[in-house]
């Protein structure tokens, strides 16, 4: 798969619709134990500082980075799993209820990224089907038919081939499916999809994304689909967020973000795809490695490594610069030269003293 392949686009939502599951400025640290012994102490790891996402019905939104960037962490917090320090969980509208109780689990589901780890190993794919429409009272008393339905929407048939199997039984792209219909099962309207293909075999990850499409235009779900490919992210989704270093630094349609990158680390992202066209070896402009969270770097998160780097850009977060409808770019290169300011002391993380 390259980052020029596309699935076909879902329909645009509707002007002014309510997103289904949003966060707005979503702040989380962790606190992370620094040496041994009676000298250890207690820092503070800033993963996300600030991020929204909206995710509406029918629409299949990317949160592309390198590891350690903070997306799954975003993830983790849309799905209510963790708290928030700042920011708001919004479903419909309105404030999601506080912890996770069954009634916003019913909404929104996660699928992790390890299907070997995500089933229980001891109970048969029955089971793992079953207990959802059991706890939730979704079956009818029509269990056995409700788990075939559901081994049928994610293209296991027949369903008797597959139900009284153990996971270690299954390939892993068959585990993985197998993980998106338990969580189907309580009929949700989000389905946040934690790199769902990145621990398969690549001969079967084009049959999950398809997939993951079909449950978009098919049902209607608001998908969140997290990755550190880029190529993926084109093919599969329709609006692409890029972070770095627990901030965001471009949002775009995806089409828009792969064809022109406006964030240097967009495009350092882009040039480190594969692509089979590509003639040259990639240009690689980029140097260096993510920062560490527990210090970040002051000003622009990614100008130790950025080959446009400024002397604002060390001293002075970006603002987010509208590039065009629902295109946004964090980074100096996008502001006009006489708003770039660089007479300002550095503008170190708010939460250091």
């Amino acid at each position: 798969m390259t980052a020029g392949a596309s699935a076909t686009p879902a329909a645009a939502p509707a002007a002014g619709a309510v997103p289904v599951l949003e966060g707005r400025d979503l702040v989380k640290e962790f606190r992370v134990r620094q040496g041994r012994g009676r000298l250890a102490r207690r820092a503070r790891l800033h993963a996300v500082e600030g991020v929204s996402v909206s995710l509406a019905a029918g629409r299949v939104t990317a949160v592309v980075g390198e590891s350690g960037s903070g997306k799954t962490t975003v993830a983790r917090l849309l799905a209510r799993i963790i708290r928030p320090d700042a920011g708001e969980v919004l479903l419909d509208g309105r404030p999601a209820p506080s912890g996770r109780p069954r009634a916003y689990a019913a909404q929104v589901q996660m699928v992790f990224q390890d299907p070997f780890a995500s089933l229980n190993p001891v109970h048969r794919v029955r089971h793992h089907l079953a207990r959802p429409l059991l706890i939730h009272h979704l079956a009818g008393g029509r269990v056995d038919a409700a788990v075939a339905e559901l081994l049928r929407r994610v293209a296991l048939e027949p369903a008797d081939t597959f139900v009284d199997k153990f996971p270690h039984e299954l390939s892993g792209g068959q585990r993985q499916r197998v993980a998106i219909a338990r969580a189907l099962a309580v009929r949700p309207r989000v389905l946040l999809a934690d790199e769902p293909v990145s621990m398969l075999d690549v001969s079967i990850r084009l049959g999950v994304l398809n997939l993951l499409a079909d449950l978009r235009d098919r049902e209607h779900l608001a998908i969140l689909y997290v990755t550190h490919d880029i190529a993926s992210a084109r093919y599969l989704a329709d609006t692409i967020m890029v972070m770095y270093a627990g901030q965001l630094v471009e949002v775009a349609p995806s089409a828009a973000l792969t064809d022109s990158a406006a964030h240097p680390y967009t495009q350092l992202l882009l040039s480190a795809a594969p692509d089979p066209d590509r003639v040259d070896p990639p240009a690689l402009a980029g140097r260096g490695a993510p920062p560490s969270l527990l210090a970040p770097p002051s000003g622009c998160r990614f100008h130790p490594r950025c080959p446009h780097a400024m002397e604002v850009c060390r001293r002075q977060v970006p603002p987010s610069v509208a590039l065009a409808p629902g295109r946004s770019a964090a980074c100096w290169l996008h502001v006009e030269p006489g708003e770039r300011r660089v007479d300002a002391p550095l503008d170190r993380h708010p939460r250091e003293a």
